[in-house]
């Protein structure tokens, strides 16, 4: 079991570095807002144009197959497996229906079944409200109600229908409506778009890179006594630390794999007991981690925010330009497509 390889999600890939890695992070953090929240109240156009432009960026960026394939697998797995449970679902809602009693006023229109003298005085004065002519008129009159009442149901019949599949599978009957493939689509895109954009940004972007692109878009609420530098020295240690996290969840499992412990033969208190020893070692070495990370920050000048460190110089160049340059086209398809 190791988490880091099995599933690298929003770890930071150092080698090899491509086009993506030297972008600038407040180029990269524009984009990645762009793409999470473009598809709000958008169409499923265009929801499924961000999903395509998210494939092809990561084919164009040319990231080693091993790094994106089982993350891309998984995700899509998960995108298409909410796309067809709720493309089966009745309306995607779970909405049932439901039968009401019908007026008679909706009599013309064929909602509930009438004589055939009843249809042939609708289909008749139907007749006389859209053409005054006597022959058709007279041919109403001459003709059967049932032949009169077919020619005028197949006149108002249009091409749309609301119910585009229907099957059967191990005696049950589904079928996919229009409003239910509207959900699927805007759920299975949503989950699609959110965690590999995310993955795609934190695969070419280092932690430090993310916290000082923040800090350079917040350096404008100093003004106001916002504690800037406090805000994101917490993220770079943030950032920093969830990998350890991850890193002890790890052992953990690995030293309970080593042991053998039995789980179905110990007793429920037995249990309790061995469950709240693991949880009391995690956070000893959680704590063991945090000393070691704050002993480093000393030892590196890190003593506070009035002595902050510069990992990375940031400055815009040509292709920074050029992407920046490309955003409000980006907003006005956006605008278009809805």
């Amino acid at each position: 079991m190791d988490i880091l390889r099995n599933a690298p999600l929003g770890i930071y890939l150092e080698e090899p570095r491509t086009w993506l890695h030297c972008l600038d992070p407040r180029v990269k953090l524009a984009w990645l807002l762009s793409f999470l929240l473009s598809p709000i109240l958008a169409g499923n156009g265009w929801r499924l144009a961000v999903v395509v432009a998210l494939l092809l960026l990561t084919v164009a960026a040319r990231l080693p197959r091993r790094v994106w394939s089982g993350q891309l697998s998984l995700v899509l797995a998960l995108s298409l497996l909410t796309f067809g449970i709720t493309s089966l679902a009745p309306d995607g809602l779970g909405v049932f229906p439901q039968p009401q009693r019908q007026d008679m006023q909706v009599v013309g229109y064929g909602l509930i079944p009438v004589s055939g003298a009843e249809r042939s005085d609708i289909a008749t004065r139907r007749f006389r409200e859209r053409d005054s002519g006597t022959e058709s008129f007279l041919a109403v009159e001459q003709g059967s109600p049932d032949r009169a009442w077919r020619e005028q149901t197949r006149a108002w019949q249009t091409p749309y229908r609301y119910r585009l599949v229907q099957f059967s599978l191990l005696g049950r009957t589904f079928q996919v409506s229009r409003r239910s493939l509207s959900v699927a689509l805007r759920l299975g895109t949503l989950i699609f778009t959110l965690p590999y954009a995310t993955h795609l940004f934190l695969l070419t972007t280092a932690p430090e890179e993310i916290a000082e692109g923040i800090g350079q878009l917040l350096q404008p609420l100093r003004r106001w006594s916002w504690p800037i530098a406090e805000v994101i020295l917490t993220l770079t240690l943030a950032l920093r630390f969830l990998p350890l996290v991850m890193e002890e969840v790890q052992n953990l499992a690995r030293a309970v794999r080593t042991r053998d412990v039995r789980w179905g033969s110990l007793s429920f208190r037995g249990g309790i007991q061995t469950l709240l020893a693991l949880v009391e070692r995690f956070f000893e070495n959680l704590l063991l981690r945090a000393e070691q990370t704050a002993m480093a920050m000393q030892a590196r000048g890190m003593t506070g925010p009035d002595h902050p460190l510069r990992w990375h110089r940031l400055q815009l160049r040509r292709l920074d330009r050029g992407l920046l340059a490309l955003l409000p086209l980006f907003w006005l398809l956006r605008t278009l497509s809805h």
